[in-house]
């Protein structure tokens, strides 16, 4: 009877873990740094987890904004949104997440790899990228959306 019991405690507490394991699913909003000073650029992260596995898009980040072409003065450019982003490789361990997004721009490819851990409705990202100067690492906080 004791062994009965204990084994039907520990599946309780089991499921209890799981169910309390944070959960990533949704729209996270975070702010990056313009370059050289510039305005800070919005990123958008729509994950889902299934399991293990997290999918999801990116939009933002370096190009979120970018001239579609130039008028007759360089003054009065027109300014288009780029397109969300497919995240790739992405994988959920407790709260632990990870996931790379590759952006092809004129025959080349930039891969950033993202590795973040969530604790409520923060989610802290490093991002490693390579570039023609070499690796570069920064980090972002983004917070749960509401909208």
């Amino acid at each position: 009877m004791t062994k009965k019991l204990l084994f039907a405690f520990t599946i309780l507490l089991v499921v209890a873990f799981v169910a309390m394991a944070a959960d990533i699913t949704g729209k996270w909003v975070a702010e990056q740094p313009g370059r050289n000073g510039g305005p800070a650029r919005q990123i958008t992260f729509d994950l889902k987890a299934d399991g293990a596995t997290l999918t999801g898009t990116m939009t933002g980040g370096h190009g979120w904004w970018r001239p579609s072409r130039w008028r007759r003065w360089p003054s009065r450019w027109r300014w288009r949104r780029s397109a969300a982003r497919e995240i790739s490789d992405g994988k959920v361990d407790g709260n632990n997440i990870s996931f790379t997004v590759k952006v092809e721009f004129n025959g080349n490819t930039m891969v950033s790899k993202y590795e973040g851990t969530l604790s409520g409705d923060e989610l802290k990202l490093k991002v490693n990228r390579e570039g023609r100067n070499g690796a570069t690492t920064s980090e972002l906080t983004a917070k749960r959306s509401t909208t």
